[in-house]
């Protein structure tokens, strides 16, 4: 925390010093001009650069006070008397001082009417940045710190520019059955699968209460996206793609009150377990058990669905949910990203911190790919550190007592 808050103090005294430079920027602009023309042989004209600076206080500070000081400013100078401005004493053409005024004050007014419009569309674009926020959280809602027993902490990345939100869902709920959890991954990424991800995690956050089986949790899954794809084929929803290429790959877990892990795996990639070390960083393998299914929207589900069975968590195990985006991801040399060194260099030695190793995982996927995501990525960190229950003491009476009683 306290290394959070300084480099965000950092931050903003830099951002405040760059302002104080970008607005005298302007006013040194009309001091060395006047200074160059009192220096320099009077046959050099080099007043008529003053037009320049109220444009140079539009794109620097962009304050329309500043624009009109400088404005002003630079027609006193442009207006001053001529001994004031000629070492030699030569008298400037009136023309010359005329035209110079005249670009002067064009110059003022295209900068003021520009920067009136440059503010409307800044305020335009803030009020629908704040709008898509909203609507994203909505969609993706941030998961909670802890859910029956469990601390939770998920982060996802983005490969459009200027979107928070793009194929990668993920939900954890606390349900009558245990704590259930989903990610999944939408064919493509960006602003196109937006629809297709809410249309899942609807039928997701409504089924998980209902389904007492995670294989029903599935069905409900699979027939709301069929729904959702009829709909857009018959023209009611947004052309987003071809259909017959859509497809979402679904990871379900279910933590029962046990530590008992349940999974269903359409064509998703397995989680990563990590293993605390009081030594060292954590030791981190890939899950990889049960039947894993086509992905949902390519082929109808099997008849028979059955649901893999873990070794029940013990307290302090970690499990890491991951989208492909994660694991395909190169850099320019085409190197893909290590993702299980950089789960283990992200959850360091001693007590596993979920949102900790998310924070970590992300910045070194982003320092791996330079910044520039080829699809988007998904990480959810469960860590189980419920104590078990003891086991029910059975009192035995003496055969004196219990008669008695």
């Amino acid at each position: 925390m306290i290394g959070t808050s300084a480099v965000g103090g950092a931050f903003v005294r830099g951002a405040r010093s760059l302002r104080a430079v970008t607005r005298v920027i302007p006013c040194l602009w009309v001091l060395g001009v006047v200074c160059w023309e009192l220096l320099t042989p009077h046959h050099t004209e080099l007043v008529p650069l003053l037009a320049a600076s109220p444009a140079i206080a539009c794109a620097s500070s962009g304050r329309r006070r500043c624009i009109l000081l400088l404005g002003g400013a630079s027609l006193l100078c442009a207006l001053a008397p001529p001994t004031a401005l000629e070492p030699d004493g030569d008298v400037e053409e009136p023309d010359a001082a005329l035209v110079t005024c005249c670009a002067i004050l064009a110059v003022v007014v295209a900068s003021y009417l520009v920067n009136g419009r440059r503010l409307r569309l800044v305020r335009e674009l803030e009020q629908l940045r704040a709008v898509a926020t909203a609507a994203q959280d909505v969609v993706l809602r941030p998961l909670p710190a802890r859910l029956e027993g469990i601390e939770l902490a998920g982060g996802h990345l983005s490969a459009s520019r200027g979107a928070a939100l793009g194929g990668d869902l993920y939900e954890a709920l606390a349900t009558p059955y245990g704590l259930r959890v989903i990610i999944g991954d939408v064919r493509g990424h960006g602003l196109s699968a937006i629809g297709t991800v809410a249309a899942v995690l609807g039928s997701f956050r409504e089924a998980a209460h209902e389904e007492p089986r995670l294989t029903g949790v599935l069905r409900r899954l699979d027939r709301a996206l069929e729904r959702h794809l009829r709909a857009r084929a018959s023209g009611e929803g947004p052309p987003d793609g071809p259909l017959d290429e859509e497809f979402v790959t679904v990871l379900l877990l279910e933590v029962g009150p046990d530590g008992e892990v349940t999974a269903v795996n359409c064509g998703h990639p397995w989680p990563y377990r990590l293993h605390e070390q009081p030594v060292g960083p954590a030791t981190a393998r890939q899950t990889e058990a049960g039947e894993v299914l086509p992905p949902l929207g390519l082929f109808p589900l099997p008849a028979e669905l059955s649901a893999a069975r873990w070794s029940a968590l013990e307290a302090g195990d970690t499990l890491v949910l991951h989208t492909d985006g994660a694991e395909d991801a190169r850099d320019a040399r085409g190197t893909f990203f290590p993702l299980r060194r950089a789960l283990s260099e992200a959850a360091g030695p001693g007590p596993l911190v979920p949102a900790a190793v998310v924070a970590g995982v992300c910045s070194a996927l982003l320092g791996h790919t330079g910044g520039r995501l080829a699809d988007d990525a998904a990480f959810v960190v469960l860590r189980y550190d419920r104590c078990p229950l003891p086991a029910p003491t059975v009192l035995t009476l003496p055969a004196a007592d219990a008669g008695r009683g």
